[in-house]
């Protein structure tokens, strides 16, 4: 089987990416690893080298990546500083490429911001002009469900999925996008997710719309 390393976003533990590997694997023949970290008490550096070891320790001719959230920030950073990777495609699932309202104004309260730890005050808490300039295509997922506390926090006036709006998905230089009706944890949970990033992971492309 071809192998996915999944980066999970702040305060998942990884074990939400259960069905989203088991529906790669019974419907790509895709074999999901979920790297595990903190993003409270790691900084960026420490988790991106840490990927690097888990990336290495499986020896894989191909090896894709899914990043939920943060996690395609970790991904995007990583590949920065470790660009000589096994070839692959790239998959982010509501990933806030472009800038993250929600966690700005989260910020303002300090015990929360003392939770999201230097890694998010480092990607999240300013607007940056990111670009995907890596070899390796990028297709990402950003959802239209408002369910979470982000939608009060942000006060969005867009398309978003209760955490991050459509417009902060979307990274210049990405191969395709698309919208989906789920929320920002919903989209894990979500079968059209699923089967989405596997088609992406195999073929470059999301399905028509």
């Amino acid at each position: 089987m071809a192998q996915v390393v999944y980066v999970h976003g702040l305060w998942m533990p990884g074990d939400e990416s259960l069905l989203l590997r088991h529906r790669l694997a019974q419907d790509f023949g895709l074999t999901l690893h979920t790297l595990r970290y903190s993003a409270a008490y790691s900084t960026m550096d420490v988790i991106i080298e840490r990927l690097d070891a888990f990336v290495r320790e499986l020896a894989a001719p191909e090896v894709h990546l899914v990043g939920h959230s943060l996690g395609g920030l970790v991904i995007h950073r990583f590949l920065e500083r470790f660009p000589q990777q096994p070839p692959g495609r790239a998959v982010f699932l509501g990933t806030p490429c472009v800038a993250s309202r929600a966690a700005q104004q989260a910020a303002r309260f300090a015990p929360i911001a003392h939770l999201m730890g230097q890694s998010v005050a480092e990607e999240l808490l300013q607007t940056r002009e990111r670009r995907w300039t890596h070899p390796r295509e990028l297709g990402i997922v950003a959802g239209t469900q408002p369910l979470g506390v982000g939608q009060l926090l942000a006060g969005f006036d867009e398309d978003n999925d209760g955490t991050v709006a459509v417009s902060e998905t979307r990274m210049p230089g990405l191969s395709d996008h698309i919208t989906l009706p789920v929320s920002h944890l919903g989209m894990l949970m979500s079968a059209r997710v699923a089967h989405e990033t596997g088609l992406f992971l195999m073929q470059g492309r999301f399905s028509l719309r």
